[in-house]
């Protein structure tokens, strides 16, 4: 994963980019699926992913009206990294996707640029930041500060060790109403100190990793799983919210150029599959929490605040000198 961030208190903004492999993606593809669990969004490349199941490109995340901009930094990449493209082959299927940092972040002044596409592509690798940095600064999250979250488990197969990991990027405006805020310390958090909405309205974007072998059509019954993640941590999925999930495995590879008309991939048996449904709704449930104990206090175009969770808590326990930290804990379950 690579970030570029923006917090000027104006500019509350960024790109993440999600690289799956080292290898040339466009080459050598993997399996992938996009569910769409509400299409209120602007994501692009999700059309070809579910009619050919393979993802080309890296994954960039950044803000609704950076679409455009990441697209055409991406292709140029990509085009710059294959010259057969649109040449003696194809095209190239970008994906980007979104969310709309625009309560936070001066939205209508376009900052993004195809310089900062560049950047973070150049700036993936293994490690990475969480909370308020890259795509996430300028995100929401259950009236709180919000941001990119991870989460990932491990699961021995036949003697050998895989891995699936969540990564979330959410969420504008409102989503929900989340266990935090229902609890009891939930409810006592200083009001106005936080957000305060009637309607969900914001976005989630899900990306499933794993280099466990399941092809496409596995894929998309895995990425159906992280809406149940999603709403455990107190969402509904309004009208107005997006949530789209996009699932890759890097088990197997298609060759863009196959020597040979018969291929063959390991999979699953799907009479096995339910334990990788229960890993995905919990991968995607502790990338949700991890926004929000990640996520960093900002100020907000308007210079208002946006708080994140630890400080909202610090708050309450200013102005509850006599609370009880054990009963405390236990309320919000740590």
């Amino acid at each position: 994963m690579g970030n570029v961030t923006y917090k000027d208190g104006t500019h509350n903004t960024g790109v993440t980019v999600i690289k799956p492999t080292q290898d040339n993606i466009f080459r050598e593809k993997i399996p992938a699926a996009a569910h769409v669990i509400n299409g209120f969004g602007k994501s692009t490349g999700l059309v070809q992913i579910k009619e050919l199941g393979t993802l080309e490109t890296p994954i960039v995340l950044t803000n609704t009206f950076a679409v455009g901009t990441a697209e055409t930094a991406l292709v140029k990449a990509m085009m710059a990294q294959n010259p057969e493209i649109g040449v003696t082959t194809g095209t190239v299927n970008p994906v980007i996707m979104e969310c709309n940092d625009g309560d936070i972040n001066a939205i209508r002044d376009i900052f993004i640029t195809e310089n900062d596409i560049n950047q973070a592509l150049q700036a993936t690798g293994s490690t990475f930041e969480e909370g308020t940095v890259g795509a996430g600064v300028g995100m929401s999250c259950y009236d709180l500060k919000g941001g990119i979250g991870s989460a990932s488990r491990t699961i021995d197969i036949d003697r050998k060790t895989f891995t699936m990991g969540a990564w979330c990027f959410q969420i504008t405006v409102s989503y929900g109403t989340s266990t935090y805020t229902t609890n009891p310390l939930g409810q006592n958090l200083p009001r106005s100190k936080r957000l305060k909405k009637d309607k969900e309205n914001g976005s989630i974007i899900t990306i499933l990793a794993t280099d466990i072998p399941f092809n496409s059509r596995q894929l998309t019954r895995i990425s159906k799983r992280a809406s149940v993640g999603i709403t455990r941590t107190g969402a509904f999925i309004g009208n107005g919210s997006g949530e789209i999930v996009l699932a890759f495995s890097t088990a197997n590879r298609i060759s863009h150029g196959p020597q040979t008309e018969l291929t063959t991939q390991a999979a699953i048996s799907d009479d096995k599959i339910d334990r990788y449904f229960r890993m995905t709704v919990s991968v995607v449930e502790e990338a949700v929490l991890s926004v929000l104990t990640h996520a960093t206090t900002i100020t907000d175009r308007k210079g208002q605040p946006r708080q994140s969770l630890r400080d909202a808590i610090n708050a309450y326990l200013d102005e509850q000198p006599d609370a009880d930290l054990e009963r405390l804990k236990t309320q919000l379950g740590i």
